[in-house]
C-alpha cells in the first residue's frame, strides 16, 4: 500500500486565463503517451480542440469552463492532473479543486508577469499550505528580463523562488536553457510535436562556446554565477513545506522545457498528504478508505443525463462494489462502474489508492463537501462557496417546459456553477454569481442540455450574507424588519441580500448579536 501511495502525484495547474495551462496540460499529456498528437487549440482550420476542454461552449470559446481531471503512468509515476479555469468567473472551481490536491504548478506569462487571478490563487495555495512550482511561459515571445520577473514573483507572490533551469536570451534570439537541476544544456528548436535535444555539458568548458556562441556562453556564466551567489542552494524540504517555490523557463506551445520541468516535478513532489477532518486528521495509509467529493458535473456525456460526482481517495483503498457509508444521508452506498478519467475518456476501474480522483455516478445523492468512509462518521472541511457579487432573477421564458427547467437548475446548482436563493418576500428565484459569464454559461447549458428557456431579470442587490444568532428573539425581529431582504439558500439557511454596503453595515451595527458571514461554511 505504501509503495502505491509513494508513486501518487496529484497537482493542480492553475494561473490567469491565456497564460498557456491548458497547453501545458495537453504536452504532459504527449509525455505520459495518453494523446499521439497536441491538439491546436487556437488553429480552426484543425477541428482539434483541446483535449481537456470536452464542453461545447469551451471548444466555442476556446476557454477552459470547469475543472477536467486527467491520470496517466510516466516513469513508475501515477499522475492525476487537474486542468482549472483560469477565468476569473470560474475561480470558485478552482478554489475547490485546490482543496483536493497536494501540489501545485502555476503557469506564469513571460510577457504580462503576475496577473490578478493568479495572485488571489496563490492566496489559496497559502491558506492550505500547498506547494508550488512556477513555470515561465512563452519565453520564445519578447518579453522581460528573467531577472526583473523572479523579482516580481516573490513580491507579489509572496514567496521565495529558486530558478531550476535559466533562459538563454528571450524572443527572437530564444536559444534555449541551462537546466540548473541536471546540469544539461537543452537546445531549442521551434517544433509543436517533437522534443528538443539535450546536450550535457560543463558550463566553464570552451564546448558551451561552441554551442551558443561567445557572448551568451559569457552572459549566461554571468548569470549563473549571480543566481548562485543571491538564491540559496534548493532544498526539497523547503519547496515542500511551501517555503520556496522552484522555477522554470520555457514555451509550453513548441513543447520546450516542459519535459525538463516534469522529470524534476515527479522527483521532488509530495505524495499525497494527511487530510484535515473536523473530527481528526486522516492519514493515507490507513487501512480504511475515506474520501470527499469536491466537484459534480452534469451531463458529460450529454446523450445520457449523467451526473458523475468526483471523489478524492483520502485513505485506504477504494474497492469496486464494496459498501460505503455517506455520512450526510446515513446511508450504505455501492459502485458498481466507478471510473477513471482522460478528460472526457473514461474507463471502469476496480481500485483506486490515497491520492487518486475516482469518478461516482450520481443520480442527485451527491453535495460537494460529502464525505464517503467504511463507517466511521467522518466530516471533511475546507470546500467553501464565497458570496456572490451579481444577482439576477431567473424566469421561466417557455411554460410548458418547466419541469425541465426546475431539474437543469437544481442539477447545475449542485454542481457548484452558482448559487440559488427564493425571495420570502415574493418567491421568486435569484441567481447569484461571481463573474458575468456564468450567467451567459447557465443559459447556454439549460437549453442545450435541458431543452428548457430561460431569461434574466436585473435584481439590484449588493450582497448576499448567511446570518445566524443564538438570541432567536433579535433574529427574529431582525427578520421581520428586513422581510423584503431575506431569502432561503437551497439548505433552507436563512440568507440576508442587502441592497447596499451602507444598509448591510448598518444591520450589522443594529442588530449586534447576529453572525454575518460571507462564505456559505461557518
Amino acid at each position: 500500500m505504501n509503495q502505491e501511495i509513494e508513486r501518487r502525484r496529484t497537482f493542480a495547474i492553475i494561473s490567469h486565463p491565456d497564460a498557456g495551462k491548458t497547453t501545458l496540460t495537453e504536452k504532459f499529456l504527449l509525455f505520459g503517451g495518453q494523446i499521439q498528437v497536441a491538439g491546436a487549440v487556437k488553429n480552426n482550420k484543425i477541428r482539434k480542440t483541446a483535449t481537456s476542454d470536452w464542453m461545447e461552449i469551451e471548444k466555442q470559446r476556446g476557454i477552459s469552463v470547469s475543472t477536467s481531471v486527467m491520470e496517466f503512468d510516466y516513469e513508475g509515476y501515477k499522475i492525476n492532473i487537474l486542468d482549472t479555469p483560469g477565468h476569473q468567473d470560474f475561480c470558485e472551481d478552482t478554489y475547490r479543486t485546490l482543496t483536493a490536491v497536494d501540489s501545485a504548478i502555476i503557469v506564469v506569462d513571460g510577457a504580462k508577469g503576475v496577473e490578478t487571478q493568479t495572485r488571489k490563487l496563490m492566496e489559496v495555495c497559502r491558506m492550505r499550505n500547498t506547494p508550488v512550482i512556477i513555470f515561465v511561459n512563452k519565453m520564445d515571445r519578447e518579453g522581460r528580463d528573467p531577472f526583473d520577473l523572479l523579482d516580481e514573483l516573490e513580491e507579489e507572490l509572496k514567496i521565495s523562488v529558486r530558478p531550476l533551469s535559466w533562459p538563454i536570451n528571450i524572443g527572437v534570439k530564444f536559444k534555449g536553457v541551462y537546466n540548473i537541476y541536471e546540469n544539461k544544456l537543452d537546445l531549442f528548436k521551434p517544433d509543436k510535436q517533437r522534443v528538443t535535444e539535450k546536450v550535457e555539458v560543463d558550463i566553464n568548458s570552451a564546448e558551451l562556446d561552441a554551442h551558443i556562441g561567445e557572448d551568451d556562453a559569457k552572459q549566461l556564466r554571468d548569470d549563473i554565477e549571480l543566481i548562485d551567489g543571491v538564491y540559496p542552494e534548493f532544498d526539497v524540504e523547503t519547496y515542500r513545506s511551501a517555503e520556496v517555490a522552484p522555477v522554470f523557463f520555457g514555451s509550453a506551445l513548441n513543447n520546450f522545457g516542459v519535459q525538463e520541468l516534469l522529470n524534476c516535478f515527479v522527483k521532488i513532489a509530495p505524495s499525497p498528504k494527511p487530510t484535515k477532518a473536523e473530527e481528526r486528521v486522516v492519514e493515507p495509509e490507513e487501512q480504511k478508505f475515506t474520501g470527499f467529493i469536491f466537484k459534480i458535473t452534469a451531463n458529460i456525456d450529454p446523450n445520457h443525463r449523467s451526473c458523475i460526482a468526483f471523489c478524492k481517495v483520502c485513505s485506504g483503498k477504494f474497492e469496486r462494489n464494496k459498501p460505503y457509508l455517506h455520512v450526510r444521508q446515513g446511508k450504505t452506498l455501492r459502485f458498481s462502474s466507478p471510473t477513471q478519467f482522460m478528460a472526457q475518456r473514461k474507463s471502469t476501474i476496480d481500485e483506486a489508492w490515497p491520492g487518486d480522483i475516482v469518478g461516482l455516478p450520481d443520480n442527485g445523492i451527491f453535495k460537494i463537501g460529502d464525505t464517503l468512509t467504511e463507517g466511521e462518521k467522518l466530516h471533511f472541511r475546507g470546500l467553501p462557496s464565497f458570496s456572490p457579487e451579481m444577482f439576477k432573477y431567473i424566469e421561466n421564458d417557455d411554460p410548458m417546459k418547466s419541469k425541465q427547467l426546475e431539474k437543469g437548475i437544481n442539477q447545475l446548482m449542485d454542481e457548484g456553477v452558482a448559487q440559488l436563493f427564493v425571495n420570502q418576500f415574493n418567491g421568486r428565484k435569484i441567481i447569484g454569481t461571481v463573474g458575468q459569464l456564468q450567467f451567459e454559461v447557465i443559459q447556454y447549458r439549460l437549453e442545450n442540455e435541458y431543452n428548457a428557456k430561460c431569461r434574466w431579470e436585473p435584481v439590484h442587490l449588493h450582497k448576499a450574507c448567511w446570518i445566524e444568532s443564538d438570541d432567536a428573539e433579535e433574529l427574529d425581529q431582525f427578520k421581520k424588519r428586513k422581510y423584503q431582504y431575506m431569502a432561503k439558500d437551497r439548505d433552507g439557511r436563512d440568507v440576508f441580500l442587502a441592497d447596499s454596503g451602507y444598509v448591510l453595515s448598518m444591520a450589522q451595527q443594529d442588530f449586534k448579536n447576529i453572525k454575518f458571514h460571507f462564505t456559505s461554511e461557518f
